[in-house]
């Protein structure tokens, strides 16, 4: 690399609000392997562009990065992508800032554009990323721009493949992250396999755009040791592991779970497809609590079949085949399910309406979750791009379209645009249905949730994890003040992955954050927590605290409701 300009420290971040994807963590341990210093933020909880520009002024400040990477994975970070690009580079105009991902690699004529973005990676990252880094004059797979100010995008060079991806692993993971918070924010995503061998059309990920944007013409799962080296990385990390691929056997996935003990941890499965029974089977005895989500196209059987037919959607389950695995998922008590579908789909008609409400009904009475939400708009996606062909109409179809629905958006707005169909009697009555199975999918979870205590009931603290770290380790020096760095924090993790973080020795005066509960309210929570040590009535327990902490019976009875809410108190 004689002469190069290298590009080190690196500091990569999700486009989004919440935890990015997994993709930055596989970034910056390959990186570091190739001997660049890459550091993640893999959580962002900033909403307002305040508090964007004081969150980057302190990570910048930190790191002193060279080079920036933006996760653009998801359309609908297009906005904040282009948020967080033009505030670095008025933080620093010497920052080098590239944006990588599926929805980066679809618009990067879009976004070359904007001369807050320095370049452009199309497809897999790793390589391209690196070459960059070690200041390659020609890197792959990366847009550029002519003299002309045009851009130049060569044939993609790079595509990771079965034979070619062996390098792709977790490594690192206790040097990339920048806050113990950070590093805990990590919620197990394993990714054994990349791409997508169907069409379906809702998905700006078909196998269409994968094999335009990222050259990979099929999907492909991963060398079983480097998956293996995922699990050997992260399993002393994280409470669970999280999968979303359809081609992972029971004999795969077993072979890469060789040498590792998962009897403690929970998984959360996202099927594609038809579920295999073996591939149930082998999580349910290698995982202490595992939670599956198959993911069944919609809900009525016609309509599924239709699309199947036609060729517009990945091969599901029938009803008979769906309600047959559910009663063999019953025999694993540590198992539990979801049915998931999308509503608003094409060939949409009244007896399709009636199908899907009659399917949810008998799905939850199976004491199944049921996932349900309208059709979106996707870029890319055949029904977003054509939406005339199904008699439908789409709230977004261009990047400008997008971009502009999304900057319209108020902090903390979640929605993304839709399509609905033309026919104003039909679109009125899928709304209709869709509400109605929205009211009787939440009212069931509610009710899953929902634990009558009453001064009799005993208690129990069941949270499964009970952590302490200085105030400075858990949000990050480059976040707290001196004065404060060396304060305790109380982590407390509850059955479901629920967080509380407890600082009662930080007064709100000296030093706040909207993640802790300091002062007084923290001091509550913990001693509540304290009560439940061992099996106690809450009639019991709201007698300790009057006395403990001076709380009167309804405002214990209020903390205790809400600890039994986020499953850190169980029935004994």
């Amino acid at each position: 690399m004689h002469g190069r300009r290298v590009l080190s420290p690196v500091l990569l971040l999700g486009a989004g609000t919440g935890e990015a994807t997994c993709g930055i963590l596989y970034l910056a341990g390959y990186l570091r392997r190739g001997g660049i210093e890459a550091f993640v933020r893999l959580y962002d909880g900033d909403e307002s562009e305040d508090e964007v520009v004081r969150s980057l002024e302190a990570l910048v400040a930190r790191v002193r990065p060279r080079l920036v990477g933006i996760s653009l994975k998801w359309f609908h970070h297009i906005h904040r992508a282009l948020l967080l690009a033009r505030t670095l580079r008025k933080i620093d105009p010497e920052i080098r800032i590239v944006v990588g991902g599926n929805s980066a690699s679809y618009w990067w004529r879009e976004l070359n554009a904007f001369d807050c973005i320095d370049h452009i990676v199309l497809g897999d990252g790793e390589l391209p990323l690196l070459a960059l880094c070690q200041g390659d004059p020609s890197p792959p797979n990366c847009v550029t721009r002519d003299p002309d100010g045009s851009p130049r995008r060569l044939p993609l060079a790079y595509v990771q493949g079965a034979k070619n991806s062996e390098d792709i692993y977790y490594s690192h993971f206790n040097d990339i992250f920048l806050s113990q918070q950070d590093r805990h924010a990590f919620s197990g995503w394993v990714a054994p396999g990349k791409g997508c061998g169907e069409n379906c059309l809702y998905c700006g990920g078909a196998r269409g755009n994968q094999k335009a944007a990222f050259g990979r013409a099929k999907p492909f799962l991963r060398s079983e040791e480097s998956v293996r080296r995922d699990h050997q990385e992260i399993a002393h990390q994280t409470w669970q592991m999280r999968y979303d691929f359809s081609g992972s056997s029971a004999e795969f996935l077993q072979s890469t779970w060789a040498g590792v003990d998962l009897s403690r941890h929970s998984c959360t499965y996202f099927l594609w497809g038809v579920a295999r029974i073996e591939l149930i089977d082998a999580l349910a005895r290698t995982f202490e609590k595992v939670y599956m989500v198959l993911d069944i196209g919609c809900f009525s059987e016609q309509q599924r079949l239709e699309q199947m037919r036609r060729g517009l959607l990945k091969p599901c389950a029938t009803d008979q085949e769906l309600l047959k695995l559910i009663d063999s998922c019953r025999r694993h008590p540590n198992l539990g399910i979801e049915i998931s579908g999308i509503a608003g789909l094409p060939f949409a008609s009244a007896a399709t309406l009636e199908e899907e409400v009659r399917l949810v009904e008998r799905v939850i009475s199976l004491d199944c979750v049921v996932g349900y939400q309208r059709l979106e708009a996707q870029p890319g996606a055949l029904v977003t791009e054509h939406p005339a062909r199904f008699d439908m109409e789409t709230e977004a179809r261009t990047f400008t379209e997008f971009l502009d629905y999304f900057e319209r958006r108020e902090p903390g707005d979640v929605s993304v645009p839709m399509l609905r169909f033309r026919d104003a009697a039909l679109e009125k009555a899928v709304q209709r249905t869709s509400d109605h199975v929205d009211s009787l999918a939440w009212k069931h979870r509610d009710a899953r949730r929902r634990i009558a205590i009453n001064g009799r009931t005993r208690l129990r603290n069941t949270a499964p994890s009970t952590l302490r770290f200085k105030l400075g380790d858990w949000l990050g020096h480059h976040r707290v003040p001196a004065k404060v760095a060396q304060e305790q924090v109380t982590v407390v993790r509850s059955i479901d992955g629920t967080g509380l973080a407890c600082a009662p020795s930080v007064s709100p005066r000296r030093f706040t954050d909207p993640t802790l509960d300091q002062g007084e309210d923290g001091r509550i929570l913990l001693s509540t927590l304290a009560a439940f040590e061992q099996p106690t009535t809450v009639a019991s327990a709201v007698t300790q605290l009057g006395a403990k902490v001076k709380l009167d019976p309804n405002s214990a009875r209020e903390v205790i409701d809400h600890l039994v809410d986020g499953r850190f108190l169980q029935p004994a």
